[in-house]
Parts: structure tokens; C-alpha cells; sequence
């Protein structure tokens, strides 16, 4: 018996022969002389009239023959798309992860589905915003907000002091350096928020996601290793078009 796979592995290149064919029929009827012939003689209208040959232009291509051929191909996609799509409505298996099936019976199509929902949805984990790993952070229950410990910091401000390069005489005034000290002035108590993730948690949901892409690309081959009946609808199809 003929399973699905076997039938998805001849499909594309069927599907492509058949566009050839169908390109080069259509170009085969679109030019006129290769559709037209003619056959005819001269007779001169005495007997000491000049002789000519005979001169005939064979029909190259008729449309009726290229009908035929048409049909030959197109029966050949039109049985094996049927085959796969009647298939396709048998062809059935579980998706199972770490022994338990997450869903029962799921149709290839759907398994289709999943396969390319599940790498859309690796990409977005994938780039789900993480905490700073250089902060040491817990779970505020609260607020439901990752924050960090509290951090005391001193606030200060600059204060200009004077500082007597040299002293006052009866010639000289004192000589006066202006600087600026920084004197505390108060505390600042700073606590980080976040609602990011851990590294671990997306780790997680990673490993997740790949295990179940993994168990629906197992389930997508053993669906698509199911027996088929052959579909002869090509046929019928072109028995009543060209017939």
C-alpha cells in the first residue's frame, strides 16, 4: 500500500511537471502556422506553359492531440491531490510529551498548524525581557513585582568653604581660596522594581515549547505514515471537459 508521506514526497514534483505541460500546450496552440496546413498544385493553362511543382505545408500540432495531453497530465495531479487530501482526512495521531497525551487524534492539517505556531511562539519566548542578573531580586507578593533590597545612599551638597593662602599685613590683604566640600545632608532608601522574568522561569517555558514541538513533529510523521487508497478522480474530471 502507498502511505501519505510517500504521496507528499511526489506531489510537488507532479504539481511541477503538470505547469510545464500546460505552459508548453498553451504555447502550442497559440501559434497559428504550427495549426495550418495547405496542399496545392499548378496546372498550366496550356501544354507549353511553364511547370511548377507542387507545393504542401504539413499541420504541425492539432489541438485535439494536445487536449489529450492536457488530460493525461492533469488526471496524474488531479489523482494524486486527491489522494493526499482524502488522506488527510484519515490521517490521524496523538500528541504526546513525557509519556502524556496532551491531545488525542489530531488531523495532519492541524498538526500543520501547530508546527508553525509553535516556532512563532519560540521566537517570543525566546525574547521575553529577563531580570538584571547583577541584582539580587525577590517576589513582592503585594505588588506581584520582582524588586530588590533596599539600598541606603548619602545625599549630599557642596558647601563653599575658605581656605587662608595667607594671612592679612599691614601691606597685603589675606590671601583667600574659595573650595567647595561636600557635607551629607541626607539619606536616599532605593528599592528596584521589575516584572520581567527570571532567566530560570523562560528557561523553562523554552524547554516547554520545544519538548511539545518536537512531540507534534513525531506526531506529524506518524500521521503521515497512515496507508492510502489511491483517488482516480482525473478521469472523470477530464472524461466529462474533453470527452
Amino acid at each position: 500500500m502507498t502511505k501519505l508521506n510517500q504521496i507528499i514526497a511526489v506531489e510537488k514534483g507532479v504539481k511541477s511537471k503538470s505547469l510545464q505541460d500546460i505552459n508548453a500546450a498553451h504555447a502550442k496552440v497559440q501559434k497559428p502556422a504550427l495549426l495550418a496546413g495547405i496542399s496545392r498544385t499548378y496546372q498550366p493553362k496550356d501544354e507549353e506553359g511553364e511547370q511548377l511543382p507542387p507545393e504542401s505545408t504539413r499541420v504541425q500540432v492539432q489541438a485535439e492531440d494536445v487536449l489529450r495531453d492536457v488530460s493525461a497530465s492533469l488526471t496524474r495531479l488531479f489523482d494524486v491531490t486527491a489522494t493526499k487530501d482524502w488522506a488527510n482526512c484519515l490521517a490521524r495521531a496523538d500528541v504526546t510529551v513525557d509519556g502524556r497525551t496532551l491531545v488525542a487524534d489530531v488531523p495532519v492539517a492541524y498538526l500543520l498548524f501547530l508546527e508553525k505556531q509553535l516556532a512563532e511562539l519560540h521566537g517570543f519566548v525566546k525574547k521575553l525581557p529577563t531580570l538584571d542578573a547583577a541584582e539580587s531580586w525577590s517576589l513582592d507578593p503585594s505588588t506581584d513585582w520582582w524588586k530588590t533590597d533596599p539600598v541606603r545612599t548619602i545625599r549630599t551638597r557642596k558647601v563653599p568653604r575658605n581656605h587662608v593662602k595667607a594671612e592679612a599685613t599691614e601691606k597685603h590683604p589675606a590671601q583667600v581660596e574659595v573650595y567647595y566640600e561636600d557635607v551629607p545632608i541626607g539619606y536616599w532608601t532605593t528599592v528596584k522594581f521589575s516584572g520581567a522574568l527570571p532567566a530560570r522561569r523562560v528557561n523553562e517555558l523554552l524547554e516547554r515549547v520545544e519538548k511539545l514541538q518536537q512531540a507534534v513533529k513525531f506526531a506529524r510523521e506518524e500521521a503521515n505514515g497512515a496507508e492510502v487508497t489511491d483517488q482516480r478522480v482525473g478521469d472523470a474530471v477530464f472524461g466529462y471537459l474533453f470527452g
